[in-house]
Formats: C-alpha cells, structure tokens, sequence
C-alpha cells in the first residue's frame, strides 16, 4: 500500500513542478524564453533542451536500458537550436509525456527494482527521488529567470509576498484532513 501511495504522491509532485514551470514561462514573451545574460548562464529555453534531453533519456525504456543512452547528446543539450516558442514547448511536453509514460507503467512491486544510470545501480524508488531533486532544481532555475525578466509583472505562483498570514489563516480555519499537499496547490494556479 506505501508502494502505491509512493507512486501517486511522485505523480502529483512531478505534475506540480511541470505546472509551475509552464505557469512562469506563460508570463513571458516568446522572445524572453532565449535570454541569456552572459557566456555562462543558460537560456530557459537551453535550460528545457536540458531537462527534456535527461528525461527521455533516463524515462526511456528504463527498466531494461542505462538511463544515459548512447544516443544522448549531453553536451549538445545546451547549445541553442530552438527556432521558436512552440518548438521549445513541443521538447518539453515530449520529455515530460516520456517521464509520466514510465511513472504511469509501473507497479508498485517494481520499486525495488535495480535499474542504472551510467553503470550505478539505483533502484526505481531511488531513480524517481533522484529525478524528483534533479527536476525542480532546473523548474526553479526557469522561475527565477522568468521573475527576473518579467519584473515588476510577475504574478506569483506560490503565496504571494505579504500574504503568507492571510494564506496561513485560511488553512487552519479548515479542518484536519488528509490530502496531498499538490492538491490545493494545483486547484489554484488553474
């Protein structure tokens, strides 16, 4: 039953991640997804090249293959060859679709799994909280470059600045109950 749990929980984690990181790049101008503000900072758009390169990479067929495929290019990852909005937004969706197709295969008796990434063994369980880290830390990156470039336009995607007592307030006039803690969250960036 945890095994089951676990699956839905790392769902709805990832989805959550997926979510935000879409609701900061809306925020921009197709042109802002290209900023780079020197030689050592990557684009959001370069920085999607990445993310989505890694997930089809690690996602695809990951029971029975390395996650590091040998026709994974990594370092052409972050090389600029988007020409559009829509072509950057295409590899996201196909690296997210690959991500949530394996999530979406697996049983729950399979967490236990060994799997590799570059010869180390991890189990699936392992993989999937490895990923969990790896995601949003680039999601993150995305935000902060989009709230940079956006600035005094932003609208916020968690509590906004100066709310956190009203936010707060309105939790705890609710009563207990057990849920996912996405759950609200993604009720309120619809």
């Amino acid at each position: 039953m945890i095994n089951n749990q676990y699956l839905v929980s790392i769902k709805k984690q990832f989805l959550y991640y997926k979510t935000i990181g879409e609701k900061a790049m809306n925020q921009l101008e197709p042109e802002q997804l290209f900023v780079s503000v020197n030689d050592d900072t990557n684009s959001i758009a370069i920085i999607i090249k990445h993310l989505a390169g890694n997930m089809l990479s690690r996602w695809t067929d990951f029971l029975t293959t390395d996650g590091e495929k040998e026709w994974r290019n990594r370092d052409g990852e972050f090389e600029q060859t988007f020409s559009s909005k829509e072509e950057v937004m295409q590899f996201w969706e196909k690296g997210w679709d690959c991500l949530f197709d394996a999530i979406n295969s697996l049983q729950p008796e399979q967490l236990e799994t060994i799997i590799y990434i570059r010869n180390e063994g991890h189990t699936v369980l392992e993989a999937l909280n490895r990923q969990l880290a790896h995601y949003p830390y680039h999601v993150g990156q995305i935000i902060f470059y989009a709230k940079i470039l956006k600035k005094e336009e932003w609208n916020s995607l968690s509590i906004p600045r100066n709310k956190s007592n009203s936010y707060n307030a309105d939790k705890f006039a609710k009563e207990k109950s057990r849920k996912h803690f996405t759950d609200d969250e993604m009720n309120s960036l619809k």
